[in-house]
């Protein structure tokens, strides 16, 4: 009891240093971006009188010739320089919003007010998965919102597909101690999360990986070179006019010029036109690998992953800043002198072979490293909620017969203020919890529980609970299955379908975790008990384990026929002066009473 006392007040502790450093960096980064405002404002007004000296010096210089116009670059130096100062103050005014932005997001969760607040992996929600919906994986309140801090899509997808589908014990072990190491590198987070040019996720995996990995367009390779000396000759052609005034040489170089830019229109179009949103964040990328490549890493999966960034002797940041570079110059030709000088300099070309050669040299290493950032944002979203909540501990892995043992287990979605933690047991051959109770008293919340806090283990990711020590386990839910009229399905053959997936998976490898909410409630009583019972019995013989609920107290009976292997436990409630109350503790037993009628009654309803 002691040890237990002190381990609360450890966790407690822990909890509130937590907070309180966050709070102390919110107040640093505030009264940072008041001090650069305050400076923006400053060197604001001070450009303007600079502005107005040197109309005021070009005046009395020109008009009056009070003195030499030479004296008119002073003022226009200093403009020049403090212009320059002004833009450095702004971007460190903007760093320091997004660090105040990355503090208060950080607050919002530990305090339970993060719903709404980051990205809620919209995109990754699908209807068919075994449990995603169920388990409010995604959308806003859901466990990926909650999770993560990633600034690029390869970090979310990584994150996603942690969540969507069971790791093996190696590889959660390794996230385990790499998130320990992450954890308190909270200058690492925030370097990380006020990276680019704005805050928002970025880097697009898909068209980056497209462009890099495409097959060379541009051939043969002698025509760089060709092109190369037309360019020459044009430039000396364009001399000997100006010297000599005979414009013949100038003229019949650009047009062979043209001639050659027009048999490679198609392959100039696709390397410099057809995948504009490949290079969209490049920024935002260099940074990340520049920040992650310097960091001195100690666990070993984080040493492998840092190795994995280089190319050709070079970093993998700096060969970006490179592509980046080509980039800026294949930007450049919407200037209009370019526009002009474009055949006669063959500056498309030139370019465009420079972006070849590039992909050439780089283009097979860039999903390697987006997928080390992916991984290694995946890790930091998971150190984040680890460093966040220091009281949810890393789960322990078993061997053996699956199992599930749980101390005070609770729901990370619901706030700490109002979870009600219980434990759950599926072990020493008890493998079912048929879990009665009446409406409202907290029967689906106890599967969901039971399942998200699955899906967080096998993650890799620390769990809402005392102590939960398990083997490997697949979950899969028919929690929140419903009709579909674009399907033409109703809500019983969904389910059955549901129940046809779990049943395949029960065959698989690692042994699942089932959670059926008011299984079968879509037929008669009689083909339900008979259903529920014969689908129970099946993925019993398949090594599965998991929870049934529900308040039909005749399914509370098939526990007999199935060797001690199914439990059965309760929630109830008290109806007092018109009022429900509900403690969502979990019991022994079946449940002895029901609250449907006095719940109509509640509500003026005359039965």
């Amino acid at each position: 009891m002691r040890r237990s006392r002190r381990s609360k007040h450890l966790m407690y502790s822990q909890s509130v240093l937590a907070i309180e450093e966050y709070r102390q960096r919110l107040k640093d980064r505030e009264s940072r971006v008041a001090h650069r405002e305050h400076m923006h404002i400053r060197l604001g007004n001070l450009r303007l009188v600079l502005a107005v000296v040197a109309v005021g010096m070009a005046w009395e210089s020109l008009r009056r010739h009070a003195f030499s116009p030479w004296w008119l670059v002073m003022p226009l130096i200093a403009f020049v320089f403090i212009a320059a100062y002004h833009s450095h103050i702004l971007r460190a005014r903007d760093l320091a919003q997004r660090a105040v932005a990355f503090y208060r997001n950080g607050l919002a969760r530990i305090e339970d007010r993060w719903a709404g607040t980051g990205q809620t992996g919209q995109r990754f929600i699908d209807p068919h998965h075994v449990y995603a919906a169920d388990l409010d994986l995604f959308g806003r309140g859901g466990l990926f919102e909650l999770l993560s801090t990633a600034r690029t899509r390869v970090g979310e997808d990584a994150l996603a597909k942690w969540l969507l589908m069971p790791s093996a014990v190696v590889q959660i072990e390794e996230r385990h101690t790499a998130v320990r190491e992450l954890r308190d590198q909270l200058d690492l987070r925030e370097d990380l999360a006020v990276l680019g040019e704005d805050a928002s996720v970025g880097v697009h995996p898909e068209a980056l990986l497209q462009w890099a990995e495409a097959p060379n367009q541009m051939s043969p390779e002698w025509v760089r070179w060709l092109a190369a000396i037309l360019c020459v000759s044009a430039v000396a052609g364009a001399v000997i006019w100006g010297m000599t005034g005979i414009v013949t040489p100038l003229i019949l170089m650009v047009l062979i010029e043209a001639i050659l830019t027009y048999r490679l229109r198609k392959p100039l179009d696709e390397v410099l036109h057809g995948f504009e949103q490949a290079f969209r964040d490049l920024d935002l990328l260099s940074g990340i690998l520049a920040r992650v490549e310097q960091h001195n890493f100690r666990a070993p999966r984080l040493q492998s992953l840092q190795a994995e960034l280089s190319s050709h002797q070079l970093t993998s940041s700096l060969s970006i800043d490179h592509l980046r570079t080509i980039v800026d110059l294949i930007d450049s030709r919407d200037n209009l002198i370019l526009r002009i000088l474009d055949i006669p300099l063959m500056y498309s070309v030139q370019v465009a072979f420079a972006a070849e050669r590039w992909r050439r040299a780089h283009g097979q290493a860039v999903r390697s490293w987006l997928r080390v950032i992916g991984e290694i944002e995946a890790l930091l979203c998971l150190s984040t909620y680890s460093h966040e909540h220091p009281d949810d501990p890393f789960p322990e892995f078993v061997q053996g017969a699956a199992e599930f043992g749980a101390t005070a287990l609770g729901h990370p979605l619901i706030p700490a203020a109002t979870c009600i933690r219980n434990n759950v047991q599926l072990t020493d051959g008890r493998q079912v919890l048929l879990v009665s109770g009446s409406n409202m008293s907290g029967k689906s919340t106890l599967l969901r529980t039971v399942g998200i806090n699955a899906v967080l283990a096998m993650a890799g990711a620390p769990v809402r609970a005392q102590r939960l020590r398990l083997t490997p386990l697949h979950v899969g839910a028919s929690i929140r299955v419903n009709d579909s009229l674009q399907e033409g399905s109703s809500r019983f053959y969904a389910e059955i379908t549901r129940l046809r997936k779990l049943f395949d998976l029960a065959s698989g490898d690692p042994p699942l975790l089932f959670l059926l909410d008011e299984l079968l409630q879509g037929t008669n009583s009689n083909d339900r008990r008979i259903g529920a019972e014969g689908m129970v019995r099946a993925l019993l013989k398949r090594r599965a384990i998991g929870l049934v609920s529900t308040h039909d107290l005749a399914l509370a009976e098939i526990g007999g026929s199935l060797n001690g292997h199914l439990y059965n436990v309760h929630f109830q409630e008290e109806f007092e002066n018109g009022k429900m109350h509900f403690d969502y503790k979990l019991r022994a037993g079946v449940v002895t009473k029901s609250n449907g009628l006095a719940l109509m009654r509640s509500i003026g309803l005359d039965v």
